[in-house]
């Protein structure tokens, strides 16, 4: 199993996991918060065109995780695997029989891996994270929530890889010139994770088989990336450098898990 993040931050969410060989290759997108031609050039720098896609996973309604989704999946009927609170909040799409709700704890098969939907912490309907299996390792993708509730730990263990928000610093939000209530929606417990509260979650998930943790959904205006690499880097024992960052602009290379 490997895994490329295309884009992540509030301009735009997206990330390809693929597992298998050969023909029995198969490729999802988690999240398309990017417009079409956007979508279409990162897909080419990672190599890919949109044939190569078996599917989508929407995370949650916001814009920049649903993007050009619907229009891309019905361009190339791909399947779409949402909540049916994040399609609710959507407007009931007609999706036809490309619509597959997901539900929390509930496996979804796609071929050489079992995907493994769980909910979250954050101010949408009904947001899903995801974690990736292939019967080897175990690949977790966790963005926008704002606490790690034990839950997420629980669906988390084990895993041999990680793509974990890590949205901004506490002092740099508080001095940053986002209105009052901006700043308390980012800092609440439905928001988005401070530096610190990864780093928390990291020493708890942290087992002798996690090789890779990439810091996704960084703040441009209240994050630093160096930040990040140190307070990450310290809670797992690692040099920062060994801690990875998804970039809003270039994601990431193609990671093997």
């Amino acid at each position: 199993m490997r895994f490329k993040n295309l884009a992540s931050g509030s301009t735009g969410n997206a990330t390809v996991v693929e597992a298998g060989q050969g023909a029995g290759c198969r490729r999802l997108l988690v999240d398309c918060g990017l417009g079409l031609r956007q979508l279409t050039q990162r897909l080419a720098h990672a190599g890919l065109q949109a044939s190569d896609l078996h599917g989508l996973f929407i995370t949650h309604e916001h814009s920049d995780h649903i993007g050009c989704a619907l229009g891309f999946s019905a361009r190339h009927s791909l399947p779409v695997w949402m909540s049916e609170g994040t399609w609710l909040a959507l407007g009931e799409p007609d999706l036809g029989d490309r619509l597959r709700l997901a539900r929390d704890q509930v496996p979804i098969d796609f071929g050489p891996m079992a995907l493994h939907p769980f909910t979250v912490p954050h101010d949408a309907r009904e947001p899903l994270q995801l974690r990736c299996e292939d019967g080897v390792v175990r690949l977790g993708l966790l963005t926008d929530l704002g606490h790690v509730s034990p839950h997420v730990l629980q669906q988390l263990a084990g895993c041999h890889a990680l793509l974990m928000e890590a949205n901004h610093d506490a002092d740099l939000l508080s001095q940053s010139r986002y209105p009052p209530f901006l700043k308390r929606r980012i800092s609440g417990p439905w928001g988005h994770l401070e530096n610190n509260s990864t780093a928390q979650a990291l020493r708890q998930l942290q087992h002798p088989g996690l090789r890779q943790v990439v810091a996704a959904h960084l703040s441009e205006q209240n994050n630093q990336p160096a930040l990040v690499q140190q307070r990450l880097g310290e809670a797992l024992g690692w040099p920062p450098e060994q801690v990875g960052i998804a970039s809003p602009v270039t994601g990431t290379d193609w990671i093997s898990v």
